[in-house]
């Protein structure tokens, strides 16, 4: 993969650009429920997969669900179409297409990760992985933002971004302390940030269905083959599978949470889009606490932390200037 050059932005660039942001606090609430929608998927992928013995099967019922969606959006959706006849005329690199390899690789390290460092350290170090990956990305513009400064307050809101989830995770259980699975879910936080700034572009040259489109063609059947060698379909094949619905509505959660991020990116860069959908994700664990029967309620720690996640999003985003330059988004 060539990084991206930065010659002066071309007309198309912009229009590009600024036919797709939208105010900052428009962007960054959308980003704030993507946040809610991944709780809500990871609530339900993880009990699909505890009932049937595999926790893998919750990210293939996730993909496929997922995929499923943007087929049929595809199939009704004049719209949809038509971005794709956009897309083929933006002739754009070949490597921006591979967002989707991102999601997987979370996905899939997340499997091998939660048995062993259990959902608290996972998320702090995939959080950690993805504000710093975040600032990386904006400053060398991968995204349809162009480039963006590291900051004094934006590196002091991916700092806070991260001591939130810490604070939030306090007294929750936590695996050993494997240093290589560690860095494996930094990495996949690292893989999400990509994956945000590569649909972006993907999004900016034509619409965000078809970006979304991209993602899950590229991404599912990665998970699948994934799944496959952690021998979730053995376990598919037992049968057993629940009968509440909700259980299912994973794949729903993941296009709502890459659709979030696709706009987010566009207009706040990728490190603010992260910390929004962080702090939609403390807001959504937090209800889900609350309202679930048998939950352990709203605890002083995910109080906390999701206070000082939006003081992360709000600081990271103070000084806030045009960016350094636009990447350009098409070939020459």
């Amino acid at each position: 993969m060539q990084p991206p050059d930065h010659p002066p932005a071309t007309d198309r660039a912009v229009a590009l650009r600024v036919a797709g942001a939208l105010p900052p606090w428009l962007a960054l609430t959308i980003a704030g429920f993507g946040g809610v929608a991944s709780a809500s998927q990871s609530a339900v992928n993880a009990e699909l997969g505890a009932r049937m013995g595999s926790a893998a099967i919750g990210a293939v019922v996730n993909n496929i669900g997922g995929s499923l969606l943007v087929a049929l959006g595809l199939l009704l959706i004049p719209s949809m179409r038509a971005g794709l006849r956009t897309l083929r005329t933006a002739r754009l690199p070949w490597w921006t297409y591979l967002g989707g390899i991102g999601g997987a690789f979370f996905v899939t390290a997340a499997t091998y990760t939660v048995p062993v460092l259990g959902v608290a350290v996972l998320t702090i170090a995939q959080v950690a992985g993805n504000s710093l990956g975040g600032l990386a990305v904006d400053r060398v513009g991968l995204a349809p933002a162009g480039r963006i400064a590291i900051t004094g307050p934006r590196l002091v809101g991916a700092l806070l971004g991260v001591g939130a989830v810490v604070v939030a995770q306090l007294g929750r259980p936590v695996g050993q302390l494997a240093v290589g699975l560690i860095v494996l879910a930094v990495a996949a936080g690292l893989a999400v940030a990509i994956q945000s700034a590569l649909n972006g572009r993907v999004s900016a040259a034509s619409t965000t269905a078809m970006a979304t489109v991209a993602n899950f063609v590229v991404s599912t059947p990665l998970v699948l083959i994934a799944a496959g060698l952690l021998g979730a379909y053995g376990a598919a094949a037992s049968g057993g599978w629940p009968g509440q619905w909700y259980l299912y509505l994973g794949g729903l959660f993941g296009v709502c949470i890459v659709v979030a991020l696709l706009i987010g990116v566009r207009s706040v860069g990728v490190l603010r889009t992260g910390l929004g959908v962080v702090a939609g994700q403390l807001v959504g664990a937090l209800l889900i606490d609350v309202v679930v029967p048998g939950g352990p309620g709203a605890g002083i720690g995910l109080l906390i932390g999701a206070a000082l996640i939006i003081v992360a999003v709000l600081v990271s985003g103070r000084g806030a200037r045009t960016p350094v330059g636009l990447t350009r988004l098409t070939r020459p």
